[in-house]
């Protein structure tokens, strides 16, 4: 599973920011490709909105 920062973790509550960081994802434009489990699925549901997610 691909992820990619698509949105600025600036003003993000210090939690999103934290699970942002804790997937590996440092900058806008970022990717990184991680394995589909279910602790990576629910880090990312929980910052959905700043991410772009591809299979």
């Amino acid at each position: 599973m691909k992820i990619t920062l698509k949105r600025s973790v600036i003003g993000r509550p210090q939690h999103q920011v934290d699970t942002v960081k804790a997937l590996g994802l440092k900058k806008i434009g970022d990717s990184r490709e991680v394995q589909d489990s279910p602790a990576i699925r629910g880090m990312v549901n929980s910052v959905k909105h700043l991410l772009e997610v591809e299979a």
